[in-house]
């Protein structure tokens, strides 16, 4: 591509990237640091994609996702997930009339641009799978009726790591379909004092201003489409994925026995779209093998499926993955 392309789509991304950091900003008057979820957040949201967060108890996840939807003029809608939830409470169902002896579809919560998926693992499997094809196909199917959901549709689910009586583990099929998975941690000292003065009141609120609206978000999206990525990075990106299937191909051999199943290539288009995303949020038009980096852990963190050998030698997918990335040749 020409410089001259380059040049104006960078034009155009420092043109249309000024709302990123107000964006982050206003979500800071709530959530103490937690900067790297936020962003994740963002990405997944002008890169059509959803997230996936794990955390233990108190980590404000819920809170995230609730300051997101106060900053941006939409419809939100939060569920909560218990073990006797049916399809019908997510999706909505059908009534009979009395009055004129029919069948009419009453929309479930699902029908909504922002949903919060709270505690997505107590869902019993049927009601992930309702939500899941959900968020695949961007339809749901009620009686003989086939109903598009809203654009923009963005699913940012919670679920605890503790094992727990009530618990039904995402499918690793279906956890697939989330574009990212983040891991909260704990804060640090300074940042717990930060929330304890901030949050230490009965009564708290925080005043938020709208930044965006869904028709923004679409305009935005059309942007990131159009920024630019070489082919040495696109090859690259491949190869990482790749790498998670034949590691012996890029010399690193000994990843093969610690590796039961590989990225599948829903992995490479996301880690296309969310390296993309990354880079506008960083304010360029291009995209860098960085970027690749900073965003692939989140990409392939819950596709690489650790063998009962990685477990015995208490190896994560992490681990798999910074090798991957600390092997597989840089353009």
């Amino acid at each position: 591509m020409a410089d001259t392309g380059i040049t104006a789509i960078n034009e155009k991304v420092k043109k249309e990237c000024h709302f990123v950091e107000a964006l982050l900003m206003e979500m800071e008057k709530v959530m103490v640091g937690q900067r790297y979820l936020l962003e994740r957040m963002l990405i997944c949201l002008l890169a059509n994609g959803h997230l996936l967060i794990e955390g233990v108890p108190g980590l404000a996840k819920t809170t995230a996702v609730t300051t997101l939807s106060s900053i941006i003029r939409t419809k939100f809608q939060r569920l909560q997930f218990t073990p006797d939830m049916l399809p019908a409470d997510l999706i909505g169902t059908l009534i009979y009339n009395q009055k004129d002896s029919s069948f009419q579809i009453k929309k479930g919560p699902v029908f909504a641009n922002i949903i919060l998926a709270d505690e997505i693992n107590r869902a019993p499997a049927k009601v992930q799978s309702a939500l899941l094809e959900a968020m695949q196909e961007r339809q749901v199917t009620i009686g003989e009726e086939t109903l598009f959901l809203d654009d923009p549709f963005l699913v940012l689910a919670t679920q605890n790591p503790i094992e727990q009586e009530g618990t039904y583990p995402l499918p690793e099929a279906q956890v697939d379909r989330f574009m990212l998975k983040v891991k909260m941690t704990y804060p640090t000292k300074e940042e717990e004092l930060k929330i304890l003065k901030r949050m230490s009141y009965t009564k708290k609120s925080f005043k938020l201003n709208k930044i965006m609206s869904p028709e923004d978000i679409v305009k935005v999206r059309d942007v990131v489409d159009e920024i630019y990525m070489d082919e040495k990075i696109e090859r690259y990106i491949v190869d990482v994925v790749e790498a998670t299937r034949h590691p012996e191909d890029f010399k690193i051999a000994d990843l093969k026995e610690l590796i039961q199943y590989g990225a599948s290539p829903r992995a490479t288009i996301n880690l296309a779209l969310a390296s993309k995303a990354y880079a506008f949020i960083q304010g360029r038009g291009y995209v860098t093998p960085q970027d690749v980096k900073s965003i692939g852990f989140d990409v392939l963190r819950h596709r690489i499926i650790v063998s009962y050998e990685a477990e015995a030698e208490e190896k994560t997918s992490e681990d798999i993955i910074q090798r991957i990335f600390d092997e597989v040749e840089v353009p």
